[in-house]
């Protein structure tokens, strides 16, 4: 548990949050949310002792373990495999199936495992980093950002891992639904003040919105009530008959608070330009093939037609070939076969994310609104800047000076400027918050026109796609239906060959062969509660020895201190300086037993999770067994 008090932290005249405080308890995982630039990752450096508060202190019991991860990358050992094991605690080294599980889970392959970390692209290797955190022994993890880097498959893993974690857990991400999957309480930095509530970020916003309508509402009513006696007052001033009355108002006017008005945030409203199309199709695939392997073509013979009111989303792992896909269709790149050809009346808005290489960094962001279509008027321009919160001087501020988020607003400013009637979009929500993102779900929810997306945020799967481009198993398919009848249709192969967690594990088929029948459940069952035996029983041991040994040094101390007590009573001071020596010997002791019982407490928890987990896939798998 943590303990967070009164804590102040500012950057000049800003101040970032004035003293907050709140408490992270046992089990907790805890969602941190707040607008881009309120806080949120400076909380975590604080939390980690990378900065120092203006005011306040953060309370973190002896011994409590956080992990962060860092975004320097530094690596020692001579493979990804071995470089993630360092971080195994040392009475674990040998548990390398863990290593294993975690680094499939997010996404390397058997051959990355076996590549130098210096031979990672930048991703993989704060994957890396990820990995090495979360094979450590920690009681608290301080997750920023974790899926930035992450595909839709290692997305889904690390939700599941987070929600079995058994420690505690304080999570930043702009994936609303992925936040909401994996948290118990969610925390909100908002107006410089923090709110701490169970349940997950619908429930804290729509609490937090009751709550200013409320003060709001009060507060007028406050300002009415106060006008009627200041105008009592001024009225009947003079007149001696009323002077009782006057003075009373005067004392009730002095005890009313003023409520000052709430500061108006600027929040991210748009809606994209529709140009008018009245054909059928925006846009049709024919043969398309493009590959940079000759004999291993990313994109082979692929047709489809794109409908005009379409919402088409592209999904797969990294690395499969959803950018260079949206790059044939944007008309980026040549196909080596095939056509993706649209109608003269289309046009096509395209949006990714290594655009914001083209802002001019001298440039204002007004100038390069204004750059996006030459006939727009410096009025509309400032109209869009407003639009994407860049508001009155904000909108004169250089790209040079910008962050990735606000990059990111300016190239969708850019994008509605002009009227297009298809959008072509890259990960859209990367480096933007969640009330942005929020944003733009609604806007590509109202546009007349059709979408074609590459994303990992399921949010976004499930709220707007309708046809799916599947790039997985080495190819591409199209899935006809929602994101959700895709997961229980179709699902991904990762999920169905399920990584195990230990080398003689085995595990009931999910969807790539045929159910299990009757007596290889009970097989199945039998052998996965004799292996959780085996693997639990010496923890069980050493964990009841520890506590045995906790027992045995509380109770001496307890006599101690009693002795104590009496020798003080009776002043015999060199029993007492015998007895405190001894206490103080007893109480390290005490903390090296503790310190030793957490870590084996925790690898218990987790491997239990792991075979309950395995039993309840076989309940599941013995409600439809094979005859």
């Amino acid at each position: 548990m943590i303990q967070v008090e009164n804590l102040t932290k500012r950057f000049g005249a800003q101040a970032l949050f004035d003293g907050i405080s709140f408490k992270i308890n046992r089990r907790e995982r805890v969602g941190l949310v707040g607008r881009n630039g309120h806080g949120k990752t400076t909380l975590f450096r604080l939390v980690i002792g990378l900065e120092d508060p203006d005011e306040g202190a953060i309370a973190i019991p002896r011994g409590y373990r956080i992990g962060y991860v860092e975004q320097h990358l530094a690596f020692a050992a001579p493979t990804v495999f071995q470089e993630a094991g360092l971080s195994l605690p040392r009475d674990q080294r040998g548990d390398l199936w863990r290593v294993e599980k975690i680094l499939a889970g997010l996404g390397f392959s058997a051959a990355d495992r076996a590549k130098s970390p210096a031979e990672l692209s930048g991703g993989f290797q704060v994957r890396l980093n990820l990995a090495k955190v979360l094979l450590a022994d920690y009681n608290l993890l301080l997750l920023d950002e974790p899926n930035n880097y992450l595909d839709i498959t290692s997305i889904r893993w690390l939700e599941k891992f987070l929600t079995a974690w058994p420690g505690e857990l304080m999570l930043i991400t702009h994936d609303r639904s992925f936040m909401d999957k994996v948290v118990t309480h969610t925390l909100a930095i908002h107006r410089r003040k923090v709110k701490k509530i169970e349940g997950d970020t619908g429930k804290l916003y729509d609490q937090i919105a009751l709550e200013e309508e409320t003060y709001e509402k009060t507060r007028i009513n406050d300002e009415r009530r106060r006008k009627e006696i200041e105008n009592f007052i001024a009225k009947f001033r003079a007149s001696a008959r009323l002077q009782g009355l006057v003075e009373s108002r005067k004392k009730t006017l002095a005890k009313m608070g003023r409520k000052e008005k709430l500061e108006s945030l600027p929040s991210l409203e748009f809606a994209f330009t529709a140009k008018p199309f009245h054909g059928k199709y925006v846009l049709t695939i024919d043969g398309l093939t493009f590959g940079y392997d000759p004999e291993k073509p990313l994109i082979e013979d692929f047709t489809l037609s794109i409908g005009s009111r379409d919402r088409v989303f592209i999904i797969g792992p990294n690395g499969r070939g959803k950018t260079t896909f949206l790059k044939l269709l944007a008309g980026r790149l040549e196909p080596q076969a095939g056509t993706a050809v649209s109608p003269m009346a289309v046009t096509a808005g395209y949006f990714e994310q290594t655009n914001v290489q083209t802002l001019a960094p001298q440039n204002t962001v007004l100038e390069e609104i204004q750059n996006a279509d030459a006939s727009i008027e410096p009025a509309k321009a400032r109209f869009l800047a407003g639009m994407m919160m860049f508001e009155e001087d904000n909108a004169l501020k250089k790209i040079t000076v910008l962050s990735g988020g606000e990059k990111s607003r300016v190239l969708l400013a850019k994008l509605i400027a002009a009227p297009v009637n298809l959008l072509l979009l890259d990960e859209p929500t990367n480096h933007l918050d969640m009330d942005s993102s929020d944003a733009l779900l609604s806007a590509l929810d109202e546009f007349d026109g059709a979408v074609i997306m590459v994303t990992h945020n399921e949010m976004f799967l499930d709220a707007l796609a309708e046809r799916l481009i599947v790039f997985q198993d080495e190819g591409v398919s199209v899935f006809e239906g929602s994101y959700e009848r895709f997961l229980e249709k179709v699902g991904w192969s990762s999920e169905r060959e399920k990584v195990r967690a230990r080398p003689d594990e085995t595990v009931p088929s999910a969807a790539g062969g045929p159910p299990p029948n009757r007596r290889e459940i009970r097989r199945m069952r039998s052998e996965i509660v004799a292996e959780k035996s085996r693997a639990l029983r010496p923890l069980e041991q050493r964990m009841t020895v520890l506590e045995k040994s906790i027992e045995k040094t509380e109770a001496e101390i307890s006599r101690m201190t009693r002795e104590i007590v009496e020798a003080s009573q009776k002043r015999e001071s060199g029993t007492i300086v015998e007895l405190s020596k001894s206490l103080h010997q007893s109480r390290r002791e005490l903390d090296g037993l503790f310190e030793h019982l957490e870590p084996l407490l925790q690898d218990y928890e987790f491997r239990r999770s792991e075979f309950d987990r395995r039993l309840a896939d076989l309940e599941s798998s013995e409600k439809n067994p094979a005859d």
